[in-house]
């Protein structure tokens, strides 16, 4: 009998849009940021309250929430070139971090400043920013009723993470914030052989809708027998569903999520 493998999920852009939220949560840290920061002369930020186009381009690149405070920020700058943060991403969030005198460290911690004030002050408005992508809790649910166990390994906060799950009715055997270190490292040690016990005792299957992470995880030694999927419907840059065999990467959509897991590919 073939044991049912272990699903990690990643939480935003697989589980839930929380566009709406990111950018509500990381427009407020970034105002906060400009009165702490000492600008001169220049003039102050101008950041919509709705997203705006520029910070929905350059998500898909955004890997950890105080990325998103530091982006925010930028947008407000009336001379930002977007397509030119796109083109050399890590040099950017290096020279931004620079101009804005602060740390990743700080960042966020003042993000998750914003997002703790937010519950506390009118959680179903911090709840009703996110949305479950069509389907999800649904398959999700089921997985739970055929006694397939599924974690998430997100980088959002793991607090912030069980809010949105248990509002939804979601119990995941396990959940993995950005507190818990890095993907690669967290999947090394769900893999972990206990003695004499070979081979692991399920398989495990990792779905991602950032295809970097998965790059990542499938040159990480020790992680050869992880399935990698990337989600169709997440936040995809152009030209991420090119060439994933050739990586060892399996491209999920809705409808093979939705199907049984021999389905999958």
């Amino acid at each position: 009998m073939s044991v049912s493998p272990l699903l990690v999920f990643d939480f935003d852009g697989v589980l839930v849009d929380g566009m709406a939220e990111y950018w509500w949560s990381a427009r407020r840290a970034a105002l906060r940021l400009e009165a702490a920061a000492n600008r001169g002369e220049q003039p102050p930020l101008h950041l919509p309250e709705a997203a705006p186009a520029a910070f929905r381009r350059l998500r898909p690149f955004i890997h950890k929430g105080w990325e998103m405070v530091l982006m925010a920020a930028e947008l407000g700058r009336p001379d930002l070139d977007v397509e030119a943060v796109v083109n050399a991403y890590p040099r950017a969030l290096e020279v931004a971090l620079e101009r804005w005198g602060s740390s990743s460290e700080a960042l966020q911690h003042l993000l998750e400043s914003v997002r703790r004030e937010a519950l506390s002050e009118d959680r179903p408005g911090w709840l009703a920013r996110h949305r479950f992508y069509p389907g999800v809790v649904e398959r999700l649910l089921q997985l739970e009723e055929e006694a397939v166990p599924w974690a998430v390994l997100t980088t959002k906060g793991e607090s912030f993470t069980a809010e949105l799950l248990g509002a939804a009715g979601l119990h995941p055997a396990a959940l993995y914030g950005h507190e818990a270190g890095s993907k690669p490292e967290v999947l090394l040690r769900l893999l972990q052989r206990q003695p004499g016990a070979s081979p692991p005792l399920r398989p495990l299957w990792f779905v991602e809708d950032r295809l970097p992470t998965l790059k990542g995880v499938r040159h990480t030694s020790g992680l050869e027998e992880v399935r990698c999927f990337l989600a169709s419907w997440g936040y995809l840059a152009p030209g991420d569903q090119d060439g994933l065999a050739n990586l060892g990467i399996t491209w999920l959509t809705p409808e093979r999520f939705a199907a049984p897991l021999a389905a999958w590919g």
